[in-house]
């Protein structure tokens, strides 16, 4: 077994499968606890794996990642457009998944920053790959992208239009839109994107002939349309994406020379018991009968989706104490590795890595799971169910594989953790 650090990413080939005898609502055939209680991801022990690397672990599932793809692929062939994935590199920037995705032959990447364009371009994509969607874009920004001509731009302000055509005059470009209306996990509006109250994103309603004819008097080429209007949505939250699209189509109507739409990302995964998987054929349906008519290709930029249930983190139990009448898990690692339960409230669900019928071990019905940063907000979880565990154990918080290392800080200096593939 080889431990890396950050710095250093690495791919583990383990080809073992074990299933485990009681269902559960978060287990599959490459993620499950084997027969002598040890939690596995693609056949990779996750505690020896965690024990190996003496720090923070971050796993995640090729196979796993291959599948999302797939699946995904196969609900767009349903709908009466061409069709592009672009994975969001914000998602997810380890390496070794940008080259499996790659591999897979994914069509593009979606970034926001020139150092994504950089990266992109290191794991081998083309420029004509490669779409930038950003906010508050710099003249940096479009310098950068004045010298990668054949990166796709979506304009998210008019003040873009203007600056980017000084730069690079007579480009064909796109433009982000807010249809005011936004889709999110579980309602929660931390992770919408547009609705009622205005937001940074898009350009509104309100100025989008302005937008338009800037474009046309500075020379550029609008023949795209972006909107992205948030994250997470699952089956409850189709009847708010099809008003997405109803609301976008007074956008697309002004645009003579439509060439695509770009739907952008947000499709969720189960995070918690209860949640069932989004219905991809009752997604594309929703697509296909309100967007049907119109000559186009369809663009998306899913980032959470493809990635987020690929991967395990993985934290020791340090500490196991009572105070003030709660229970407290202590973990060898804080929000600044995995942002999402503190910053937006979305659980990331805990198990031990091994069963136990040890008798230092304990049940614990009623846990709050706290990280090792000195900050009220460091908290995982609150007042869970745990199976029996113990100081020394490891944890590992399931749908960790989006938007936990690419956020992640080194706040107190506590930033150390290692990264691995499975495949």
């Amino acid at each position: 077994m080889i431990s890396d650090d950050r710095r250093q990413p690495t791919t583990i080939s383990d080809s073992v499968t074990h299933s485990a005898a009681t269902p559960n609502w978060w287990q599959r055939d490459d993620l499950a606890y084997d027969t002598g209680g040890r939690l596995r991801l693609a056949g990779q022990d996750l505690a020896h794996l965690a024990q190996s690397a003496g720090q923070p672990v971050f796993a995640y599932s090729a196979r796993r990642l291959s599948e999302n793809l797939d699946r995904l692929r196969q609900a767009l062939r349903s709908i009466p457009h061409s069709s592009r994935i672009l994975y969001a590199m914000k998602a997810n920037r380890f390496l070794p998944v940008l080259s499996h995705l790659k591999t897979a032959g994914i069509d593009g990447i979606d970034v926001c920053s020139p150092e994504e364009i950089h990266l992109a371009r290191q794991v081998g994509f083309r420029e004509d790959q490669i779409s930038f969607t950003g906010n508050s874009v710099s003249n940096a920004d479009l310098d950068c992208l004045a010298a990668h001509p054949g990166v796709w731009v979506n304009c998210d302000s008019l003040s873009t239009i203007r600056r980017l055509a000084e730069r690079s005059p007579g480009r064909k470009i796109g433009l982000r839109i807010n249809p005011r209306v936004g889709v999110g996990y579980r309602q929660n509006e931390q992770l919408r994107y547009a609705g009622d109250t205005a937001t940074k994103f898009g350009i509104y309603a309100d100025r989008m002939e302005e937008a338009l004819a800037l474009a046309d008097q500075v020379g550029l080429s609008v023949t795209g349309i972006h909107f992205h209007t948030g994250c997470g949505y699952l089956d409850d939250q189709l009847a708010n994406f099809r008003r997405v699209l109803e609301e976008a189509l007074p956008f697309l109507r002004l645009v003579p020379h439509l060439e695509h739409i770009n739907l952008g990302g947000g499709l969720g995964i189960p995070l918690a018991e209860g949640d069932a998987p989004l219905n991809l054929s009752a997604w594309s349906e929703v697509i296909g009968e309100t967007l049907g008519s119109l000559a186009v290709a369809i663009w998306m930029e899913p980032g959470d989706y493809l990635v987020k249930d690929t991967g395990v983190m993985v934290l020791e139990i340090n500490t196991i104490e009572e105070k003030g009448g709660r229970t407290f898990v202590g973990v060898t690692g804080g929000f600044n590795l995995h942002l999402e339960p503190a910053f937006y409230h979305l659980p990331l669900h805990m198990l031990p890595c091994c069963l136990s019928d040890d008798p230092g071990s304990q049940a614990l019905p009623k846990a709050t799971v706290v990280g090792n940063i000195n900050e009220a907000l460091d908290v995982f979880a609150e007042d869970i169910a745990l199976p029996p565990v113990a100081e020394g154990d490891f944890l590992a918080f399931l749908n960790a594989g989006g938007y936990g290392t690419s956020m992640s800080s080194n706040h107190c200096m506590r930033g150390k953790f290692a990264e691995y593939l499975v495949v």
